[in-house]
């Protein structure tokens, strides 16, 4: 009997060792991607001040719409209030095309 409990403790001390050791990290832990996948690059030319580079890669974060899906990302938005935004921003993208409608015709 005492034999069968040594060959019990030792197979679920087996158990115990694999099963801690399978889920440790391994050395080559990689982080894992973002959703985001910013290729955004500006070439600074010779001579160019940073100021104008900085204001060119600005203007293409925020044409790349990264800022803006990021700013969205930082709280959780239930379904309902993603509906409702989408809405106010449709209507704020549809009055803003009208404005420069109407501009484009007073200039002709």
């Amino acid at each position: 009997m005492a034999k069968l409990s040594f060959l019990l403790s030792l197979l679920v001390a087996a158990l115990v060792a694999i099963s801690t050791s399978a889920f440790a990290p391994t050395s080559s832990f990689q982080r894992p991607a973002t959703s985001l996948d910013v290729r955004i690059k500006v070439v600074v030319g010779d001579g160019e001040p940073i100021e104008s580079a900085l204001r060119r890669f600005k203007r293409e974060i925020n044409k790349s719409g990264h800022l803006m899906d990021l700013r969205h990302k930082r709280y959780f938005e239930n379904s309902q209030e993603k509906k409702k935004r989408k809405v106010k921003e449709g209507r704020l993208r549809r009055k803003f095309e009208r404005m420069q409608r109407r501009r484009m015709a007073n200039r002709v």
